[in-house]
Parts: C-alpha cells; structure tokens; sequence
C-alpha cells in the first residue's frame, strides 16, 4: 500500500499523455451532447470517486449527477430511461457483474457510457462507448490507493475538457508534481491523537466530502477503526451526540466556498472535548496538519495523497498488514 501510494503521482502524469486524445475525445462527445443527466456507477473507493464526479460536473457544466444502485439493474432488473443523458462508469477492475449489468442498463437505455478503469481489456471496457484508461497499472494491496487518486485526476480531466476550463487544465499539468509534494508532507503530528482509537469521524463538504468517505474506508479497512464520514453540514444534526472527551475526529477542507463550514464545525466538535485534527485550514481548539495550496478543485487530491501515509502508518503500528486486511479480496464480485 506504502508502495503504491507513494508512485500515484506517477500514474497522474501518464495520463496527461496516454489519455490526452481519449480524454479529449470524451470532452467533446459530452460537449456534443449536452446531457441533460449524468449518472454514475461505482462500488467502494470508485463509489467515493463518483461523489468527486457529482460536485465538480454540478459546478462545472451544471448538469445534475445522480448515483446509479447498480442492484437496480442487477438484481430488480428494472429499465433504465436514460436518453440524452451520460453515464462514468468507475471500476478499477472493471469486472464485477452488478457494475457490468448497470452499465449496459444504462446503456441500453439511452445512455453515452463512460468507462473509467484501470483494466482496459475488461467486460466494462468493451462495453463501453469510451473508455478513459486509469494508467494505474497493477495494483495488488486490497486497499486501492493510486487507482482512487488516478480516478480522481480522469474525472477532473474529463471535466476540464468538456467545460474547455483552462485553469482547471494548467491546474492539472501541475498536479503530478503537487502529488509528489503532498506525499512527503509530516502528518505524523496526529500520530499521538490516533493512538489507541476505535471510533472516530472524518468530515468534508462539498467536493471534500469524496475524501472524507474514502479516508472513513481506510480506517476501517487497514486499521479496524470503527471510521464514520460526514458533511460538515450533517455532522451536528445527530451523530455529534457520541462525541465524548478525546473522541478524534478528522477535519479535510479545501479553500473554497465550504472552507468556513468544515472549520466552524471542527471549531464546535472540540468544544465538546473531541481531539479534531484538521488538514486544508486552521481552526481554533485544533491541531493543524501541514497542506499544499493549489485550485481548490484539485485539493482533495492532495489531501487524499497526504492521507495515506498516515493511514498506513496507523495500520502498521497497531500491527495490522494494510496490504491483506482480514475478510477482504482485492476484487469484490458483487451480483
């Protein structure tokens, strides 16, 4: 997982020259199209990369995206009425049966189907109407990492093409380098606030909100923490009712509309005693992890490349393997 991690900013950079003509391709296909709805398909961290897709195509293009139950298709068998509308399917392996039978319900309902994956030569690849190759290469710790990064940064990329946004394109020529950054940033300073934790919160908004789902799994999976994601905006209205002097929560925010958000509910989760723990700005009653500026589109990226050194040092000295946690598979096959 370290390994893996660490070579993300690699995979990055070969999209910008691998991929440059699919994702053109895709961009003006969408351009073309005008969709009028995007729907998305994933399972796990490609589910988290989905909710990076919803707020930066709502932002961007303005066109609304919705998540597709792939168990709509693969289990009730119900058509899908997806005309004039785009659908990114999102799988690393591109193979498990319900995201393949989503896929083609969608397709055959009208839908453009976007696939982004890391195996090309995949049943979901071949299905396809484009195809935006990951360049992850293989990746064999059971946590994904790089191929969640490197979907993040296709989405972004197929973003920028199709809106023909040039700042979020010059944004994205720097961002392999960032990530090379980002990686070596100390986020040890949490360390101590971690130590022994079974429960705890992480906390976005906005287009934040995929990292804090995507760091609340990684937890769960290469630490056994029992790790629980939430908006900004939701976290006050039920859960902070566990909170409990020195209950950690974890605080990710980029600057942009929702940075005020995230820090005044970090600001009132430590008044009630929790040790939060914020990345991407400063709030008071917090320890501040070191971040990187850069658009605020693309901070989540960065932040997701600090988190995972520090997740996998978590795992490591509470002698867990994050490459093989217990009861997973590195490919889930789900009907």
């Amino acid at each position: 997982m370290f390994a893996e991690a660490g070579e993300a900013h690699e995979c990055v950079a070969r999209q910008a020259t691998d991929s440059a003509e699919a994702i053109a391709e895709i961009g003006a296909a969408l351009r073309a199209l005008e969709p009028r709805l995007i729907a998305t398909v994933a399972r796990g961290s490609s589910d988290h990369a989905a909710t990076y897709a919803k707020y930066l195509v709502e932002t961007a293009a303005g066109v609304p995206v919705i998540s597709w139950a792939p168990s709509v298709s693969s289990l009730y068998d119900a058509e899908s009425a997806l005309e004039r509308a785009a659908c990114l399917a999102i799988s690393q392996s591109g193979r498990s049966p319900d995201i393949i039978a989503a896929a083609r319900s969608a397709r055959e309902g009208g839908a453009r189907l976007v696939a982004l994956v890391n195996e090309v030569s995949s049943p979901l690849a071949e299905l396809a109407d484009h195809v935006a190759p990951l360049h992850a290469f293989p990746e064999t710790s059971v946590a994904a990492t790089k191929s969640y990064l490197a979907s993040l940064a296709m989405i972004a990329r197929i973003v920028a093409a199709w809106a023909e946004d040039e700042e979020l394109q010059s944004a994205l020529a720097a961002l392999p380098e960032r990530m090379a950054e980002a990686w070596e940033l100390d986020w040890s300073a949490a360390d101590e606030k971690l130590a022994g934790a079974q429960s705890l919160f992480v906390i976005g908004r906005g287009i934040g909100l995929c990292v804090a789902q995507e760091a609340a799994l990684k937890f769960k999976e290469t630490c056994r923490i029992h790790a629980e994601a939430y908006s900004a905006a939701e976290v006050l209205h039920g859960p902070a009712a566990i909170v409990r002097p020195r209950f950690p929560v974890l605080a990710l925010a980029q600057d942009d509309a929702t940075a005020g958000n995230v820090i005044e509910t970090a600001e009132k989760l430590a008044e009630m005693g929790a040790e939060v723990i914020i990345a991407g700005a400063s709030a008071r009653g917090c320890l501040t992890l070191p971040t990187l500026a850069s658009d605020p589109r693309l901070q989540p990226i960065l932040l997701a490349q600090s988190f995972y050194r520090l997740v996998n040092r978590q795992a490591v000295a509470r002698g867990e393997n994050p490459d093989s946690p217990p009861h997973l598979s590195k490919i889930t096959e789900t009907t």
